[in-house]
């Protein structure tokens, strides 16, 4: 995978663009083919949703921008900070799943990655307070995953990807196992946060409400292998709020990335 310094724009990275893969595809050593060709660029700063059927390659995609996985070929391009602060390329990574660690705290979850990269306990002490208030856990400091409801412990796996200010988040699904009224809630709150901090993001969902709701551009993919069937600019108004989600504009937005969603999925699509 390519990784480039800040400001550099060598390797073919676009100008604006916080991810560029070009021609990327992914084959397993099974001979499964996963992924692509896949093209995809992502602006500094947007909201963009991944779209698509179970096993399209959406979390591999996410994988391998954040360099979890590499890619069979193609090139990926992120923009990395200086060696002294590169904290994972300036990317931040929710998983599905909160993967908390049961026997510590939450401000002791939160600032692992600090842990990690021997940041000053000074320094360290006073990004992890930041986090959790930006996620709304300033409380909860000092207690347990188990004492927390399934929300909150997707907020300090949120928290926990902020405390290094990525340049970049990707969420893979973070919300997927959450009751509809926590989701909305969440969904809520990662908008605010998206606006407050403009970060560059990367969101995987199986949902199309969900991804209309948050997203500026939705991105579909086919079945497997998984490449970009149509993208969809949601132009709706900003603040997006309880209003939007019961408008005629946010239904029509649903059928319209709800038809290309079953076209992408049809047997038509990938022959």
């Amino acid at each position: 995978m390519s990784i480039l310094e800040a400001g550099d724009t060598s390797g073919g990275l676009p100008g604006g663009m916080a991810v560029s893969l070009r021609d990327v595809t992914k084959v397993y050593g099974n001979g499964v083919s996963a992924l692509g060709p896949l093209d995809l660029n992502v602006r500094a700063g947007e909201f963009v949703s991944l779209l698509g059927p179970s096993g399209c390659g959406k979390s591999t995609a996410l994988r391998i921008i954040a360099g979890l996985n590499e890619q069979t070929a193609g090139s990926v391009h992120v923009p990395a900070r200086g060696v002294d602060d590169r904290a994972r390329h300036g990317i931040g990574f929710v998983f599905q799943e909160p993967t908390l660690m049961p026997w510590a705290t939450v401000r002791a979850n939160v600032q692992l990655p600090l842990d990690l990269a021997h940041v000053a306990h000074s320094d360290a002490t006073a990004r992890v307070n930041q986090a959790l208030a930006q996620v709304g856990l300033a409380e909860f400091a000092d207690v347990y995953p188990r004492e927390l409801s399934g929300g909150m412990k997707m907020r300090v796996s949120l928290a926990r990807a902020l405390v290094t200010d990525p340049d970049i988040l990707l969420m893979d699904e973070p919300f997927a196992a959450l009751d509809e009224i926590t989701r909305f809630r969440l969904n809520n709150d990662l908008l605010a946060l998206w606006r407050k901090l403009r970060k560059t993001v990367v969101f995987v969902t199986h949902s199309v409400f969900e991804s209309v709701y948050l997203s500026q551009r939705v991105v579909i993919m086919t079945s497997r292998p998984g490449r970009i069937a149509r993208e969809f600019r949601i132009d709706a108004a900003e603040p997006r709020d309880e209003d939007f989600r019961t408008s005629p504009e946010y239904a029509r937005y649903c059928r319209d990335v709800s038809a290309a969603l079953a076209k992408g999925s049809s047997a038509e699509a990938i022959r």
